[in-house]
């Protein structure tokens, strides 16, 4: 890679050519202030064809000037700027790097004398340090003590700052996230619960929202443990309980002042996979709706066949037979009350309490339901996307799959249209309307009592759930459109006032994944660039590809990423992922990166990976090494997938330029070196991007010794160096 040339070289180069042309000048006039004036005329005619001899020597003498001036710095200036720039990485390194002991004797003695003082700071370091984990023991001790008791919880438990980031989470709530939020089909592998991340990559930002107002409203009435909770259909097709609890700003007494008695300081939420228990209950409704169908219609026959025998014309041969069939009637039902005893179908079916949930995802619960009727086409209409209710929701939805069940098997109806609706007239006051509506049948419609009736006694019927709700249900019939409509009245959610989010403080609790100084990091009220790069949350990445020239064709073939929150590497929140490229992988770049043809077939593409880590690196700084090159085959496929990375991005090639600007070299290798960091897994995306963080936390310490501690000053500082012109 080209040197740059020290600017105080052409200085001194400058400065002398002007003392040499000044010296020069003065000699010759000198020389002719004390010659007559006959021989200064010929003094100048013998130099008028000699000038340009002049001129050269004086050219060659400004070059090896030049030569001895570059040759000095080389010996004299260079090794001693290194050195600064290398001693300085003494300062930040942990550990700190030895000198490299290079250059002219008197740089190698003092580099020597730095290694030393180094190693006599680091033994009383080590005292130190010894003595504080000494003292220290006792509360890691309680510490693990605590993440222990939080990792064998059955729960899954997120706790979160006001602006949704990610503060501490057990690993039963890690794997339970990365579950939910795969859709079918989908891609694994992405972590999109990590500290420091927003929760709401995960659950809707006005679910938490509304919960989070019933909270405040709650804790000014007095309530000693106030909690919301809703219910949400995950990307996956599954239902989420999410219970949700306050962390409370610190008490007036221990504050010593009138405080908000709503303040908060950030929120718990307690996860919970329901769709399974929901699915059970069905099956045991289902199952209990069979047994009391057929107890009834074996007990109409019996009570048929005993009012026959009650009569006294019956001859003997039809008592025989009424009497087998009473036999046999209560033979069955007993059968069957056996068979209920085994599959332990006499425990209560499970009673779910009304829930406030999102009018949307409660249209994707009740279309997953109706979907499984079979031969009838479902048609649901878009909701209001502010609009909430507060339902039970699994008895909702078994009921109309009931009532949608007749309807195809009596009355021949084979398309259903859902709708959910809030009434714009005053007289409806907080209800919403739920209408499922078909095209009326050449023979009328199933009224609504006559359903009921063959529902049975243990059957959800649509009247039992609307007067659950406190509402009703009514048919319309509209001839003009041919169409039939169930209605339904439900509760729409009660309104809640909605405050402003306060500044929350540090909790006290320590489980296995834990960063409490987020509570003091706001970074959804600042601007990205006023923001100090030590508070900033980074996703470090690094791609490999089958070459260099994006715009010729190339593909990723790998990504790796990991994450930075609040100066600390988290290794264990990764990405990587094997890319198909759909087009050969030159043999000459096999050796380089390791990934062979058969490693990548069958892997996803690019339009399945892009998604899952741009969702992994969503509300975080990108950083890379040589970020121009990356950031080109990202933005080359971003139209394609229907992503856009437009956050903002760090190259740690040019922050080093920017923090040792006159070492010759800033790869990967070179920087690493140069602050002792080990190269392991050289060439893999992950491994790279491991190196390209360590480098990085290495790099925010020089650069807050310039006075660049922002983001907007560290990208202005970049886009200023040399290094910064090349392009891809």
């Amino acid at each position: 890679m080209r040197r740059r040339v020290d600017p105080r070289l052409w200085w001194l180069l400058a400065g002398a050519a002007a003392v040499s042309l000044a010296w020069l000048a003065v000699t010759i006039g000198l020389i002719a202030v004390t010659l007559e004036p006959d021989a200064r005329q010929r003094m100048l005619e013998l130099l008028g064809d000699r000038w340009g001899f002049v001129l050269l020597m004086w050219l060659a003498g400004m070059g090896a000037i030049a030569w001895g001036l570059q040759k000095a710095f080389d010996v004299g200036v260079h090794p001693w700027r290194r050195l600064a720039e290398e001693a300085a990485v003494l300062l930040t390194a942990e550990p700190p790097p030895t000198l490299r002991e290079r250059g002219p004797a008197d740089v190698r003695r003092v580099a020597r004398l730095f290694n030393e003082l180094v190693q006599q700071r680091e033994r009383w370091r080590s005292e130190v340090d010894e003595r504080v984990r000494a003292g220290a023991r006792a509360i890691e001790q309680e510490k693990r003590r605590l993440a222990a008791l939080m990792a064998e919880l059955t729960q899954s438990v997120i706790v979160c700052n006001l602006d949704g980031r990610v503060l501490l989470y057990n690993n039963r709530a890690r794997l339970q996230v990365r579950a939910l939020s795969q859709a079918p089909g989908g891609l694994g592998g992405a972590e999109l619960l990590g500290l420091g991340r927003s929760i709401y990559t995960v659950l809707d930002r006005a679910l938490i929202a509304h919960a989070l107002d019933e909270l405040r409203q709650r804790l000014r009435k007095g309530a000693a443990q106030p909690s919301a909770q809703f219910v949400t259909a995950t990307r996956g097709g599954q239902l989420l309980r999410v219970q949700v609890a306050p962390v409370r700003e610190v008490s007036d007494e221990q504050a010593g002042r009138d405080g908000d008695p709503a303040a908060m300081a950030g929120f718990v939420l307690v996860l919970d996979n329901i769709t399974r228990e929901h699915e059970q209950a069905a099956r045991q409704q289902q199952r209990w709706i069979e047994l009391t169908e057929g107890g009834r219609r074996a007990l109409a026959n019996v009570r048929a066949a005993l009012e026959v025998l009650q009569l006294p014309e019956a001859d003997e041969a039809l008592r025989q037979r009424l009497l087998a069939v009473i036999q046999d009637e209560v033979l069955t039902l007993g059968q069957r009350l056996q068979e209920a005893a085994r599959e332990e179908l006499d425990q209560p079916i499970a009673q779910w309490s009304m829930e406030d949930m999102l009018g949307a995802d409660l249209l994707a619960v009740l279309q997953r339901r109706l979907a499984d009727v079979e031969g009838v086409q479902l048609q649901v209409e878009p909701c209001d996307p502010g609009l909430w209710v507060r339902v039970e929701s699994f008895g909702l939805a078994l009921a109309l799959q009931r009532w949608a069940q007749r309807l195809a098997a009596d009355a021949g109806v084979r398309s259903l249209r859902l709708e959910l609706q809030q009434p714009t007239d005053a007289g409806a006051g907080r209800r919403v309307h739920l209408t499922l509506s078909w095209p009326t049948p050449a023979g009328g419609t199933i009224a609504l009592h006559g359903l009921e009736a063959s529902d049975g006694a243990g059957a959800v019927s649509v009247r039992d759930v609307a007067e659950r709700h406190g509402g009703a249900c009514w048919l319309e019939d509209d001839a003009a459109q041919g169409q039939t409509r169930l209605r339904l009245w439900l509760p729409a959610a009660a309104a809640v006032v909605s405050t402003e989010p306060q500044a929350g403080v540090r909790v006290e609790s320590r489980p296995e994944f834990y960063d409490f100084d987020l509570f003091r990091v706001s970074p959804a009220v600042q601007a990205w660039d006023d923001m100090p790069l030590a508070a900033l949350t980074y996703t470090v990445f690094d791609t490999e590809t089958t070459g260099l020239n994006p715009s010729d064709g190339d593909e990723i073939i790998q990504i790796g990423a990991t994450r930075i929150v609040n100066g600390r590497l988290l290794r264990h929140e990764s990405f990587e992922q094997l890319v198909d490229p759909r087009r050969p992988i030159p043999r000459e770049t096999i050796p380089i990166h390791g990934i062979t043809p058969e490693m990548v077939r069958g892997q996803p593409d690019i339009t399945q990976v892009l998604p899952a880590f741009h969702a992994f690196a969503r509300d975080t700084v990108l950083v890379a090494h040589n970020a121009a090159f990356d950031m080109r085959f990202l933005q080359l496929k971003e139209r394609l997938v229907g992503v856009v990375f437009d956050q903002p991005v760090l190259d740690t090639l040019l922050l080093s330029a920017v923090v040792h600007p006159q070492q010759p070299s800033h790869s990967l290798e070179e920087i690493a070196a140069r602050f002792g960091i080990p190269v392991l897994g050289r060439h893999t995306a992950l491994g790279d991007a491991f190196v390209t963080a360590e480098i990085f936390l290495r790099l925010i310490p020089l650069l807050a010794q310039q006075g660049i501690v922002t983001l907007g000053q560290a990208r202005r500082a970049a886009e200023r160096t040399y290094y910064a012109r090349l392009t891809y």
